[in-house]
């Protein structure tokens, strides 16, 4: 048997490969859009794609099933309560793949979404145990996927709660010990709260040390499971959408092209948004007004997915000869209406030094200033409540996430200097700069974010107590 596994950092996302190399027919499962690792490893092994299996619609990137079908004449797999407009196999709880003498075993598992499957993977035909369980998002690893993105129309995440229980508490758990598990997320992903960094696990240490798994009432599982999760990225209904439907293939060859400055400055000003990949100090010394900065070194995909639309027409300004890496991660999550991106950004930023502005970015010590001053800002926290909850906050912080601040914008006032932070400093950079290209004009982040603000009120404690 050949078993790999494909991990992708910025979506936190897990695919797989499954090969019988004696026959050389082999499964792909939850496949990214750009396919070419894995049509790569296939010819290089001698192996043939004869299917692709989607263990559910997911929401967090648009799955590469049509660009593999495509490529390979390979039919595509869902879970029996999947509709779609392109032809798919409706694969049976219980039914079997059988590649040679390896075997793929469907097990239906729903909860996340409605259609979620699980595929246990036999090494030979005979094992009574199997080798392991690709888990979709119904069991991660220290965590279950979560019930409630209401990606799945007429369901509610109360009913969804019911059926991943049962999916989780009787079917999963009910497997041996040893069976090996295999998430289609790791740590960081929105699709659960309290993902690990692990890549994999077993169903023993699951049953020991998953929260989710410990034996409890349907009614204490519901509960549990939804307290406390994350504000999903604006772009996952569309992606849950487009997953369903026929759309365009993505083609690294097709992808956009640089443009000069004049050609980049006019679309800009047609309305286009740019999207500014470089890191925040970096925008913070010098960016085109109305920027959106989205490092590139960190979740772009998602982060983009948060404060862009997929309706937007994209200009990108990306660190040197990444140009080419960020539009291919904006396509992952389906935001393909990327126009083109400047070639030098430095010597574009130069060129265009009417339309440049710095951002403004206050040290912790300068935002307890301010709030003493006499016309104190407003402080915004832009970090998930499992991080205050945790670490603290500053009393006076209004809080909206970084996934809920463009449906929360009513609630930010314009007449008042804002300062937003973060952990660290790289998600309120994302924040500051949407706020200022929706209007927003007095606008600052927190170098160092909340850290830096907690060791500076532990050293001031510190220094009071020696007095």
């Amino acid at each position: 048997m050949f078993f790999a596994q494909y991990y992708l950092d910025c979506l936190s996302q897990a695919s797989y490969m499954i090969a019988d190399e004696s026959t050389g027919q082999a499964v792909v499962v939850d496949p990214r859009r750009d396919v070419s690792e894995y049509l790569a490893d296939a010819e290089a092994r001698g192996f043939t794609v004869v299917g692709v299996i989607n263990t559910h619609f997911h929401a967090d990137f648009v799955a590469g099933h049509l660009e593999m079908a495509a490529r390979t004449g390979a039919w595509i797999g869902y879970g029996q309560r999947a509709e779609t407009e392109y032809a798919i196999r409706k694969l049976a709880d219980g039914e079997r793949i059988v590649l040679g003498d390896v075997v793929l075993e469907i097990m239906e598992t729903p909860g996340h979404t409605p259609e979620s499957v699980s595929v246990l993977v036999y090494e030979h035909a005979t094992d009574a145990v199997a080798y392991g369980v690709m888990t979709g998002d119904a069991l991660f690893i220290g965590d279950v996927g979560r019930p409630d993105l209401l990606a799945s129309a007429g369901v509610t995440a109360q009913e969804l709660g019911g059926m991943l229980y049962d999916s989780v508490q009787n079917k999963l758990m009910g497997l041996a010990d040893e069976v090996r598990v295999f998430p289609a997320h790791g740590a960081g992903s929105a699709c659960g709260k309290n993902l690990s960094t692990e890549k994999q696990s077993t169903i023993g240490q699951q049953r020991a040390t998953n929260y989710a798994c410990a034996p409890m009432s349907k009614e204490e599982f519901v509960a549990i499971v939804a307290a406390g999760q994350p504000a999903a990225p604006g772009y996952f209904a569309y992606d849950a959408d487009l997953n369903r439907r026929e759309r365009g293939l993505f083609d690294p060859a097709a992808a956009p092209k640089p443009l000069t400055v004049e050609e980049f400055t006019a679309r800009r000003a047609a309305g286009a948004v740019v999207v500014d990949a470089r890191d925040p100090h970096e925008f913070a010394a010098g960016h085109l007004r109305g920027a959106v900065n989205v490092p590139a070194d960190g979740r772009f995909a998602e982060q983009a997915g948060t404060v862009l639309a997929p309706k937007d027409e994209l200009l990108v300004l990306a660190p040197q000869n990444r140009e080419e890496e960020i539009v291919t991660r904006l396509a992952r999550i389906g935001f393909d209406r990327v126009t083109g991106y400047l070639r030098s950004p430095e010597d574009a930023l130069v060129a265009l030094a009417g339309e440049v502005a710095p951002a403004s970015r206050l040290t912790a010590a300068q935002l307890r200033e301010e709030l003493a001053g006499d016309t104190p800002p407003l402080v915004v926290d832009v970090r998930n409540c499992g991080e205050r909850g945790s670490v603290g906050f500053i009393d006076s912080a209004l809080h909206i996430s970084l996934g809920e601040l463009p449906t929360r914008l009513e609630e930010i006032p314009r007449d008042r200097p804002l300062v937003l932070h973060c952990a660290g400093g790289h998600r309120s950079s994302i924040a500051a700069s949407y706020l200022r290209h929706q209007g927003f004009t007095d606008v600052s982040d927190v170098l160092g974010g909340y850290a830096a603000w907690a060791l500076l009120e532990a050293s001031e404690t510190t220094e009071t107590a020696q007095v």
